[in-house]
């Protein structure tokens, strides 16, 4: 069975999360935040592309599987009801349905797939929506990261 991974990067450095995807044997690493800049070192775009690459696991971002604005500030606030509410009518946007589908087919192919974003609790992140979708379509065991620094 294949599995899916997640992991947000929130109070990690980007050491700790590479060393977490390379644990697990993660070949793709797909970006799920609508903006993929971050004040956190490493975790805008282009660098965390490049550091991935050179770690030698892919780097995709689906934009549209991420969360509109109006989402992103109910999830600061604590809405977390509302957050559902909103990133509910956003995945079932055309753009968002096209990227959810690649997402699919990767799993399906049996690549090694981790949905990235910010917050560390998945309960409290859309990817837990993404992960739940490619569960039903594709039986993929979801499993969630936590890039925390060996002991």
């Amino acid at each position: 069975m294949a599995s899916l991974y997640t992991i947000g990067y929130e109070k990690s450095a980007l050491g700790d999360v590479i060393a977490s995807l390379k644990r697990e044997r993660v070949e793709i690493l797909v970006d799920t935040r609508a903006v993929a800049a971050s004040r956190r070192a490493g975790f805008s775009k282009k660098m965390l592309s490049a550091s991935l690459n050179e770690a030698g696991i892919q780097y995709l971002h689906f934009q549209k599987l991420g969360t509109p604005a109006e989402g992103r500030e109910a999830a600061r606030a604590g809405d977390l009801k509302k957050l559902w509410k909103i990133y509910e009518k956003q995945i079932r946007t055309a753009a968002a349905q096209e990227q959810l589908s690649e997402l699919q087919t990767l799993v399906k192919e049996g690549k090694r797939v981790c949905l990235l974003c910010y917050e560390r609790n998945p309960d409290e992140c859309h990817r837990k929506r993404i992960a739940e979708l490619v569960h039903e379509s594709t039986g993929a065991k979801i499993e969630n990261l936590f890039a925390d620094p060996l002991l």
